[in-house]
């Protein structure tokens, strides 16, 4: 649910192809935001040798995107505010605003029962007594692994078995490695499974319930969970650790809560400066909740899998809350 400050200043830098050079896809009139933002992008381009990167900026209003490198190998063309980048986890800190939205209408509550939200007609397992609630799908809290368990998908295909066939037996195997609530284990598995159960209490599908709640009303036009007829030309291809591009899979719809959104840099930027602008009051109330902390850490056991700027121990000798659910690759 929280978008948390890391996402505040700093916000897309994916990384591709071979190194170029800059390019300033979007200028902000704010000269100092340029400096910083351009100089800092060439910089850490230089430095993390990586193919290609677009960085981009929001402040006081005004937003500055530089692009460096390729949108894919020997494609010459500059990545800019309008390249479509698969967002991957990113998607997650979308599904927690679609959350506190439902929940300012009055739609769900944060403590429903995913039992009673996911219309799946079956029994979902607990632990000790706890049912899994929709605060524990976006909070990391609901004892769910990291993945849901299935059969390997073909490289070239890597999401064709991650199916709701595949979410529904696990469910029936009683995968929850912890009582929900008492600890705390980052999981896609849980994020979708959240989106299923939104879409189910709205009536709606996700991407509509998505596209009514959040990108129409922020005018996110190039944020979608499938590409668009035209969009490959737009596209920036990814890179597998080893170097080699990776295939742009179709993701399947049982998986838009956690990974599979697409946008651009002028989307995020757009998107982050309505959270920024915490005074406003369109939206007021689902920026509250979708801000809020709902999670102290001290306390939680077991705490696993969490991108962290320093060691968890570190972070409960400084008396600082959990700011869970969203900061993920």
């Amino acid at each position: 649910m929280n978008k948390t400050t890391r996402y505040v200043k700093l916000v897309v830098a994916l990384l591709v192809t071979q190194a170029g050079l800059l390019a300033a896809s979007a200028r902000a009139e704010d000269k100092l935001l340029n400096e910083v933002v351009g100089f800092n992008g060439a910089i850490l381009h230089v430095d993390i040798r990586v193919p290609g990167m677009v960085i981009g900026a929001v402040r006081n209003g005004e937003t500055a995107v530089f692009g460096f490198g390729e949108t894919a190998p020997g494609s010459g063309r500059t990545p800019d505010g309008n390249t479509i980048m698969r967002i991957g986890s990113i998607t997650k800190a979308f599904t927690g605003h679609v959350m506190a939205t439902l929940v300012a209408q009055g739609t769900v509550k944060l403590t429903d029962r995913l039992q009673d939200r996911i219309g799946w007609g079956l029994t979902l397992p607990e632990k000790n007594g706890q049912p899994i609630r929709l605060i524990h799908l976006v909070t990391h809290t609901s004892g769910l692994p990291r993945e849901v368990e299935r059969t390997p998908s073909p490289d070239d295909d890597p999401f064709r078995t991650l199916t709701p066939e595949a979410y529904l037996k696990a469910l029936q195997g009683n995968p929850l490695l912890f009582a929900p609530g008492s600890g705390g284990l980052y999981s896609n598995f849980a994020f979708d499974l959240l989106a299923v159960a939104l879409g189910n209490a709205a009536g709606k599908t996700y991407d509509r319930l998505l596209k009514d709640n959040v990108l129409d009303p922020l005018g996110l036009k190039d944020t979608t969970t499938a590409l668009r007829d035209g969009d490959s030309t737009r596209l920036m291809i990814g890179h597998n650790f080893d170097g080699k591009t990776m295939p742009t899979a179709r993701a399947n719809p049982v998986m838009a809560g956690a990974s599979s959104l697409y946008s651009t840099p002028n989307d995020i930027l757009r998107w982050l400066a309505w959270h920024l602008d915490r005074f406003s009051p369109q939206g007021a109330e689902v920026r509250v909740l979708d801000h809020a902390a709902y999670v102290p850490r001290d306390g939680l056991s077991p705490v696993a899998g969490f991108d962290e700027p320093a060691r968890w121990t570190q972070w409960r000798s400084a008396g600082s809350s959990w700011r869970p659910a969203v900061t993920a690759r």
